[in-house]
């Protein structure tokens, strides 16, 4: 497995150039680039600038394995759920070139408090994202789906929404949270549900004990997964120490 930043809240005020750096010097080996961040790797760039950002990752040690959008598609208004749609359409041809191969969605709630039930809302997520994900795959980027939201980031209802979407360009970035762990202290469970679609993982402060981080790097890596652990982790006016303490502590916890 691979270490990398996620640009949210670490590096949130950070140029190309700096995260580059400064993931160098730290062993981070990829990056996933927040939306609306300093770095402003956005829909808005012209083909040459895309140009430049691709070059400067190509040119250095850093991979940018992914761009990070807000995309969500649990919306009871039909018009805002074809904008999320279509706007994760547009972010997937921005991804493209400047190459990146996937992009991470979310879903990001429920509307059973608007009289909607669960399965509907779980139905239209997954109907947006076999949509997405067949746009993308022209493109040859990948469609991640965050472990967010309130009651979205439970587990079985991502695994629900899975079995919706039903693509074989759409997969499972996850996130890390503290309702992926069991009254035992394991993630084993949840893992089991969603482990054959998980091409990107997030992490929190690797410090913190009430999650099962070694566990979950052991499935991980029993489960053949080769990619990104991306560090979701709180800025610091010392981020280089930072970012060595967090490579450090990786590389112990994946140590089997």
């Amino acid at each position: 497995m691979k270490l990398g930043l996620v640009t949210y809240n670490m590096a949130k005020d950070w140029d190309i150039d700096t995260i580059i750096e400064t993931c160098a010097a730290t062993a981070f080996e990829g990056v996933e680039l927040r939306t609306t961040h300093a770095h402003g790797v956005e829909v808005t760039l012209s083909a040459d600038e895309r140009r430049v950002v691709k070059r400067k990752f190509e040119e250095s040690p850093v991979e940018l394995c992914g761009l990070g959008s807000a995309f969500e598609y649990h919306a009871i208004d039909q018009d805002e759920l074809r904008r999320n749609i279509e706007g994760t359409k547009e972010y997937a041809k921005l991804a493209h070139d400047v190459g990146a191969s996937g992009i991470k969605v979310r879903p990001n709630g429920l509307q059973e408090e608007a009289g909607i039930p669960k399965g509907k809302t779980l139905e239209q997520i997954g109907l947006a994202l076999r949509e997405c994900g067949e746009f993308a795959k022209d493109y040859g980027v990948e469609i991640r789906l965050e472990v967010h939201g309130r009651k979205t980031s439970e587990v079985p209802n991502i695994r629900a929404i899975m079995d919706v979407a039903n693509h074989d360009n759409v997969f499972v970035c996850w996130n890390s949270n503290q309702s992926d762990v069991d009254s035992n202290g394991s993630v084993k469970g949840n893992f089991e549900l969603v482990k054959d679609w998980i091409r990107l993982v997030h992490t929190r402060d690797l410090y913190v004990q009430s999650y099962p981080w070694r566990e979950l790097f052991a499935l991980l890596m029993n489960a053949g997964y080769r990619g990104y652990c991306l560090a979701e982790i709180p800025g610091s006016s010392d981020p280089e120490r930072v970012m060595n303490y967090c490579s450090a502590l990786w590389r112990e916890l994946c140590r089997q």
